[in-house]
């Protein structure tokens, strides 16, 4: 079911020469509203000072329009965040190139409602209340001095500062909610108990927001009026449950052999068979352009958990548009009479294909190697997507010469993560050090990661040695790769051992650290990894045993030179 709400929105002048509040929404319907939801605001530019409404309707604007342009994958807070510091910049800039326009800012309240839960991004003294079960609740905080003189001077505003501090909020939604974004021109005109009543649900959001402004301004509002009503009906669902919900009836095909046929592909050859998937090179009947298969083995058409692997899986590789991955092909539940999912094909080999068929990797192209991993991990991150499972054999070097990640199978994102499900998925020998004490998946891991796989091609060995599944292995301090291969350069070995430090803290902090440590490489190498002093590697209770011993021996060593 998709999520259904009425709106309804009022702005007037007043007294004023000029309406400086701005509102405005985007009610988009189908998938757009199933992964981005809809969005409302309400802006109120700075009051006394030119450039207030521009300062509010630009910002507004540009909040809307750039909120649908981040990419799918990002959770909401973070692409609020990213668009309204963008207008923040923009109205700063504003400021400095235009002199009439000094001090323009302006509050801004945005409410998003998506699914099952609605989101909050405030700045300002502009509010966003909410009427549940007849009871009326402020969900923002106003930012303004704390002194009766000055209670009408923001502290915080968007233009008001370089660095802008946004209060975002997140909650349940329930069908009933009303919400009502507005100016202050209505709620310091009206008591909150006539905002209670004029809120309850007796009429139409639009009949709210006309009656709101025309009273806050009967009742002597001096300002501009302006409030955005919202009414939840029915719930949606959350965008990947409803995706799994639309294709929970499909189960894994049969075993294919070459020749067959599944829907509207013959298939090749087998590519990949492992305990849980199968991948197959497949050719389209229609167009002949060859694809990629993916699908589970059919003993696991009843696991629930593969079966949503796999889906969670497709969902997240149809967002992701990068040169470093392979492209999905949309189908829809009903195109498809199987679980598969199908993806672009790519002549070539993995990594590890190479490895195991004796290529040897030169320092060169571990490091060429290296960069376009690099690149690839850099994009997910910046879509704020953790791979988890970087090695060889999910690095695909094409013929056209292009590194691809493979392999998105236990990736999480902002939006779905498979966390409580399995938790630090991954290769055991590639997995950091603090994903074996539960801690959480980063981007240092997944970095080390990348450090081990870099290694690995060099030497055909671990830092820390070979981890077997279900070992607890205990790390000391990385054997550097020099020991087994003497022609790997200095600055080479010193990055990679950054990147397999055993504390996250010293390891590159992006993606892009690393990647311009290995372009600069020895014209301005990083500074070798200091290796951990044995004192502060043995832990406390190793130090109290070594005493325990210490006293023993010497009470020995005292009893043997008395009896003597």
């Amino acid at each position: 079911m998709a999520l259904m709400f009425q709106t309804g929105s009022s702005s007037l002048t007043g007294q004023r020469e000029r309406n400086e509040d701005f509102v405005s929404m985007v009610t988009p319907a189908g998938s757009t509203l199933k992964l981005k939801g809809a969005i409302f605001a309400v802006a109120d530019g700075v009051s006394g000072n030119a450039g207030g409404r521009e300062a509010a309707e630009m910002t507004v604007r540009s909040l809307l329009t750039d909120f649908y342009a981040t990419p799918d994958t990002w959770e909401i807070p973070a692409a609020l965040d990213k668009v309204i510091s963008a207008a923040n910049r923009w109205v700063l800039a504003q400021a400095m190139q235009h002199r009439e326009m000094a001090g323009m800012a302006t509050t801004l309240t945005v409410l998003v409602l998506r699914g099952q839960r609605y989101f909050a991004a405030h700045v300002g003294d502009s509010r966003l209340y909410r009427l549940r079960d007849g009871k009326l609740e402020c969900l923002t905080t106003d930012h303004v001095w704390d002194r009766p003189d000055m209670r009408h001077v923001l502290k915080r505003a968007v233009g008001l500062d370089q660095q802008l501090s946004v209060d975002y909020a997140e909650g349940v939604l329930q069908a009933g909610d009303r919400f009502a974004l507005m100016s202050d021109g209505i709620w310091s005109a009206l008591p909150e108990h006539r905002l209670q009543q004029l809120m309850q649900p007796y009429a139409p959001p639009q009949a709210m927001a006309d009656a709101m402004t025309r009273e806050a301004l009967q009742a002597g509002g001096s300002d501009n009026a302006s409030v955005v009503v919202v009414q939840v009906e029915a719930l949606g669902e959350d965008t990947l449950t409803d995706f799994l919900a639309e294709s929970r009836e499909l189960k894994p095909p049969t075993k294919l052999k070459a020749g067959d046929s599944i829907d509207q592909f013959e298939v090749m050859e087998i590519l990949h068979q492992s305990r849980a998937t199968l991948v197959y090179k497949v050719r389209h009947r229609d167009s002949g352009q060859l694809w990629v298969l993916k699908t589970l083995q059919p003993v696991l058409a009843d696991d629930l958990q593969s079966c949503s692997a796999l889906l969670n899986e497709e969902w997240l590789a149809k967002r992701m548009s990068s040169q470093y991955l392979p492209q999905v092909l949309p189908l829809e539940a009903d195109q498809r009479s199987h679980l598969y999912y199908v993806m672009s094909w790519h002549e070539g080999a993995t990594l590890q294909q190479r490895l195991q068929h004796g290529h040897h990797f030169t320092t060169a192209g571990i490091t060429r190697i290296g960069q376009e991993m690099l690149r690839g991990l850099g994009a997910l991150h910046r879509m704020h997507v953790l791979h988890r499972d970087i090695k060889p054999a999910n690095l695909h070097m094409g013929k056209d010469g292009r590194l691809r990640l493979l392999d998105l199978g236990v990736a999480s994102s902002g939006h779905v993560s498979m966390q409580d499900t399995m938790p630090n998925p991954g290769t055991p020998s590639y997995m950091a050090p603090e994903l074996f004490e539960h801690a959480e998946a980063s981007v240092a891991s997944d970095l080390y990661a990348a450090g081990v796989t870099l290694y690995h091609l060099l030497t055909r060995k671990y830092p820390y040695g070979e981890i077997e599944p279900f070992q607890h292995p205990r790390f000391g301090e990385p054997v550097p790769p020099t020991r087994y291969r003497p022609d790997i350069p200095g600055w080479l070995e010193n990055i990679i051992l950054k990147a397999v430090a055993r504390n996250p803290a010293a390891r590159f902090e992006t993606a892009e650290e690393m990647l311009l440590a290995l372009e600069l490489g020895e014209s301005r190498p990083i500074v070798p990894v200091q290796r951990t002093p044995l004192v502060s590697r043995a832990g406390l209770q190793q130090w109290q045993w070594l005493a325990v011993c210490s006293l023993l021996i010497n009470a020995v060593l005292i009893y043997l030179l008395i009896i003597s």
